[in-house]
């Protein structure tokens, strides 16, 4: 992964080609946001230029961004990982830094909680995934970590969602857990 801790601002050239994929995707998939116009996003985007930098992170670690609604009280856009299975460039982590920590051997190098942060974004929330599960079929052969319930955290659980047999699980693993194909899924707001 890329250090997005410490690069916060785009290139001319990088912002128009993010620009340039995220109109690409919302006009491939209009499903995804009814009644929204790309003009409209564009223009909440450049206004908000430390959210570009966001996106772009998310991009350039395989969640492909998109549009998927708008708050009618903040005029924010929400943006989620679209991506078909997790993204590539966020998977074999742990839950948080206390799981991550707790293993004595084999420790990941990131985990999710710490990953979005760094770029500036929230894991989805159960209820976002599902959501999001409305809108296509996503993590047919990964899993997404996903926001955790305090109480369940406080146990040493973690949630993860994916979807099998044309079917949205949401399960439990320990936060320490770590596999190839489990990463997470983002939110962001603009």
């Amino acid at each position: 992964m890329q250090d997005f801790e410490t690069v916060q601002t785009l290139s001319s050239e990088q912002r128009e080609a993010l620009l340039h994929s995220l109109k690409a995707r919302f006009e491939q998939h209009m499903h995804r946001h009814p009644g929204l116009r790309w003009a409209d996003v564009q223009a909440r985007l450049e206004a908000n230029p430390e959210k570009l930098w966001s996106l772009h992170a998310m991009e350039s670690t395989g969640g492909e961004p998109d549009v998927v609604g708008y708050e009618q009280a903040t005029g924010a856009y929400i943006f989620y990982d679209c991506a078909a299975e997790s993204p590539s460039g966020r998977r074999n982590i742990c839950y948080d830094r206390a799981g991550q920590m707790s293993r004595k051997e084999n420790r990941p190098e990131h985990n999710a909680v710490d990953m979005a942060a760094a770029l500036g974004i929230e894991l989805l929330t159960e209820a976002q995934y599902r959501e999001l599960q409305t809108l296509g079929e996503f993590d047919t052969k990964t899993s997404s970590w996903l926001q955790t319930p305090t109480a369940i955290r406080k146990l040493g659980g973690a949630i993860f969602g994916d979807r099998r047999y044309d079917h949205v699980f949401i399960y439990h693993n320990g936060a320490q857990s770590y596999y190839a194909a489990r990463g997470f899924r983002g939110a962001l707001r603009v």
